[in-house]
């Protein structure tokens, strides 16, 4: 199994300016913690990097500062796009860079149905050369795959893996076991969703492609060890204690949260790109005294 699909996927935001232009220095000093901790990869360029708001060539400014500084961790970029022909480009700056994997996403105006999903992911997979893990993430495309269409996808050479959001439980285990009985024999199913995870990864799931990792790798690593070497009681205890966590996730949205955090902690000061807003000074405050109070690492 392809080491980027399996393990820890830490996510980091892409600091930018408000007119675009991403911070280099950041996204190093960002990427080089992940990898002095020895994340499994880092998902670049995902949704809590912003992707959709940051121009093509932004997109490469970003590769190109995070890649020197992950040295062996592989490094996964998210390549979507509204049109097929963009995304083959992204993914084509992906693989010139060094990328070991592109992350497409059903991203849409007009609803697509899964034949068009299916030759968008064809396509920019073969025009690319790029090996695409699905990144299946209704709540922002309005799209969810199929275990038909996913299972139609893992047979294609160059598709290798699938990124799918954890239900609540006892669902992520039923989703899993579907998924499971349609993909070929060791094709990597993982999962993001940080406050749903910890259950499907004891059932078996094979990635965790966390947010909360993405500022916090030592933290989000103990869950992932835990409940991928079988200590589901460990698992568990350390879910339960992020549980502060997760509800600023849930009420706030995790993207707005770990600007605040990354501001908090000094990396970086910047916002999310409008039209989104920071947190106002009440909320931010809350975020402080729960980063305090878990003293997370």
């Amino acid at each position: 199994m392809p080491t980027q699909f399996k393990g820890l996927s830490a996510f980091p935001i892409t600091p930018a300016d408000p007119k675009g232009r991403v911070d280099t220095a950041a996204v190093e000093k960002l990427v080089g913690r992940l990898a002095a901790a020895k994340v499994d990869s880092i998902g670049l360029l995902g949704s809590t990097g912003t992707y959709a708001y940051l121009s093509r060539a932004e997109r490469r400014r970003a590769l190109d500062a995070a890649l020197p500084v992950a040295g062996d961790v592989p490094v996964l970029v998210g390549v979507g796009a509204l049109r097929t022909d963009e995304a083959v480009k992204l993914a084509q700056d992906a693989k010139a860079a060094g990328a070991a994997a592109g992350l497409l996403a059903a991203v849409s105006y007009t609803p697509l149905t899964e034949d068009e999903v299916y030759e968008h992911f064809v396509t920019v997979q073969r025009e690319s050369g790029l090996p695409l893990c699905i990144y299946d993430n209704p709540g922002t495309t309005h799209f969810r795959f199929t275990p038909e269409l996913v299972r139609r996808l893992s047979r294609h050479e160059g598709i290798v893996g699938v990124k799918s959001p954890s239900p609540e439980a006892p669902g992520g285990t039923a989703h899993l076991a579907a998924l499971r009985a349609v993909v070929p024999e060791g094709f990597p199913l993982g999962y993001s969703g940080d406050w749903n995870v910890t259950e499907v990864l004891i059932a078996g799931g094979d990635a965790w492609f966390s947010v909360m990792g993405g500022l916090f790798p030592h933290t989000a690593l103990a869950l992932t060890r835990a409940a991928q070497g079988g200590d589901a009681t460990e698992a568990r205890a350390l879910n339960a204690r992020l549980e502060p966590l997760w509800a600023l996730f849930r009420e706030l949205s995790s993207l707005r949260v770990m600007y605040a955090a990354a501001g908090i902690l000094g990396l970086t000061q910047a916002e999310p790109p409008r039209p989104i807003l920071p947190l106002g000074e009440s909320a931010r405050a809350r975020v402080a005294e729960t980063l305090k109070a878990l003293n997370l690492s």
